[in-house]
């Protein structure tokens, strides 16, 4: 059975048909959402942040957000980067990520109310006793609160925040929640923590063991489901225009599915030898705690 994550788990919901886009046939990902990409620039600059924190150096915010205009234009690339909301461009999604690191740093300065405990971190870990439901996941920052408790922090670029009550039952930070008590300590007193930058918001949940255990059952219910599932219909919705299968979509074209086997079997043996590469020159991380620390202090 394959390794889930809450992305994989969260595709399939969205759409089977993606899922086996994305997943089963390993159809390449030609283009990216231009929300994906600031997200991924304001997380790199995030871990920069901290690792220079974490040594006792505190960048000046324009310092901070010079690197980030940086990276968004060296990662730049106009014939991939999609930008698909009506009335915006490229130069707004650029600014709207500086506003996402000034609301987090002018909120957080001087980055001493916590300690960092991990950050980018992968957990890998076992829903059941015999290891067959597997999850992993990157965890954007662990820290330890001055009440001992351990936070799971995610940081959030879009522009909408959920109620509380969404965030009561969001599942991925609580699995990470059930990956990190093996770290931990099942009694290790553990909190949420959504940090929504481009609207200066955080947000706060807690899982009783009662919670963590329905979550556990219900996720190894869902991987079950798909891993019984063969038909992979589509799901349109208004998230299609988003998606970047739609060209391949038998919901939008009748050889969507030719095409999206033709891009699979072009692709099949540059997927296998990138995954063999990328084996062979990825060291050895472990599996607890301060994975990250490269110490690349000068890419602020």
């Amino acid at each position: 059975m394959p390794v889930y994550s809450h992305s994989r788990l969260s595709t399939f919901e969205t759409c089977p048909r993606q899922f086996h886009f994305r997943y089963v046939l390993r159809v390449p990902e030609e283009s990216e959402g231009i929300e994906a990409f600031v997200g991924k620039r304001v997380h790199e600059v995030l871990e920069r942040l901290y690792e220079f924190v974490d040594r006792g150096q505190v960048p000046p915010l324009q310092k901070v957000v010079d690197r980030y205009y940086q990276i968004f234009d060296e990662h730049w690339d106009d014939a991939r980067i999609r930008i698909v909301k009506e009335g915006t461009d490229k130069a707004f999604y650029r600014e709207l990520g500086s506003r996402c690191l000034h609301n987090y740093y002018r909120r957080h300065y001087p980055f001493d109310a916590d300690e960092t405990l991990g950050l980018e971190e992968r957990v890998l870990f076992e829903l059941d006793e015999a290891g067959r439901y597997k999850v992993q996941g990157i965890v954007d920052r662990i820290s330890r609160a001055p009440d001992g408790a351990i936070e799971i922090v995610d940081y959030k670029t879009g522009q909408w925040v959920p109620s509380q009550s969404k965030l009561d039952e969001d599942r991925q930070l609580a699995l990470y929640q059930l990956g990190l008590q093996k770290v931990y300590g099942p009694k290790q007193p553990m909190r949420l923590v959504w940090h929504y930058v481009a609207k200066g918001v955080t947000r706060v949940s807690q899982r009783t063991p009662e919670q963590l255990e329905r979550l556990r059952a219900t996720t190894m219910e869902r991987i079950d489901e798909i891993q019984r599932e063969s038909a992979y219909e589509p799901k349109p919705s208004r998230l299609c225009d988003w998606c970047e299968y739609r060209s391949l979509c038998p919901a939008f074209r009748e050889d969507g599915d030719a095409r999206a086997q033709d891009a699979a079997n072009a692709s099949a043996p540059t997927n296998a030898s990138a995954r063999r590469a990328g084996d062979a020159q990825r060291p050895a991380r472990p599996s607890a705690l301060r994975v990250g620390r490269t110490g690349q202090l000068d890419l602020l």
